[in-house]
């Protein structure tokens, strides 16, 4: 059996219980009234982000039942795809998350669907068609952050830890910006040293580590406008770097999608979008 020395088995399982709870059928008795009895579907690429959805989602939908499902297959598949050179993500994969979320209505016909792996956001228009006859409205988790970063102009700095991700998210940037009608011009960090440090455990180190890709290019290049964290699991550094701070340190707006992702789905369910 592993060991974890460094680590209080009680304390961990307070802390992780006390976030997600267990499956209740009633509903949270909090905020906005017009979110009560909302259910939103969460679809993950892989079941270790559910932390992060539960997170973010419990921050700023705190009316609203979560409902998520994914499991890592979903990413150790398109992991190989990419490091193979093949078709990233896989159609298997896409087809699995139109899967999911049809399954997420059957099982308790949620209100809304996001999708929050970024890699998969190629399967966001396949998700929609799936959900169409539903009448369930979809969400891709960057979506609302790529807007916000080409309506704000000028030069956009997309930071990610994750190879796979890269190309999924650069693409999803050229079309928000061919969707919108507005220019494009951006610049790219890989930093995946981050991603390892991320599955350590070491989060000051994950957020160190993209706080130096960030200050190397805004101080190569200096006119970087807007900084878009590729990935949910990026959205821990905001823990470090809150809204304000970042943006008066680097000369920019960060913008994570645990944040933006979230409030776009929020948006959704008051029926806003």
């Amino acid at each position: 059996m592993m060991e974890y020395n460094h680590i209080n088995p009680v304390e961990l399982f307070d802390m992780y219980m006390s976030l997600t709870g267990v499956p209740a059928l009633s509903f949270p008795k909090t905020g906005d009234s017009r979110l009560f009895g909302k259910k939103l579907g969460i679809v993950n690429g892989s079941s270790w982000t559910n932390l992060w959805s539960t997170w973010f989602g419990r921050q700023i939908l705190p009316e609203v039942k979560l409902v998520q499902t994914g499991n890592e297959g979903v990413q150790l598949n398109f992991m190989g795809a990419h490091e193979r050179g093949e078709p990233c993500p896989p159609q298997i994969n896409i087809d699995l998350f139109c899967r999911y979320a049809e399954d997420l209505w059957n099982l308790y016909e949620v209100d809304a669907i996001i999708i929050t792996c970024s890699t998969m956001n190629r399967s966001a228009q396949a998700v929609r068609k799936a959900m169409e006859p539903y009448g369930v409205p979809v969400v891709q988790i960057d979506e609302a952050m790529m807007e916000e970063a080409v309506l704000r102009g000028g030069k956009v700095l997309v930071v990610a830890t994750h190879g796979p991700t890269v190309k999924s998210t650069q693409e999803l940037l050229r079309e928000t910006a061919e969707r919108l009608g507005k220019s494009l011009r951006f610049t790219g960090a890989t930093v995946e040293s981050a991603f390892d440090l991320l599955g350590k455990g070491d989060i000051e180190g994950h957020n160190r580590v993209i706080e130096k890709a960030i200050r190397d290019v805004t101080m190569t290049e200096g006119d970087i406008t807007t900084i878009v964290l590729a990935q949910l699991s990026m959205s821990v550094f905001r823990f470090t770097w809150p809204v304000e701070l970042a943006e008066r340190e680097f000369g920019a707006p960060v913008l994570t999608s645990g944040e933006t992702g979230f409030k776009r789905a929020r948006e959704v369910l008051l029926g806003r979008k």
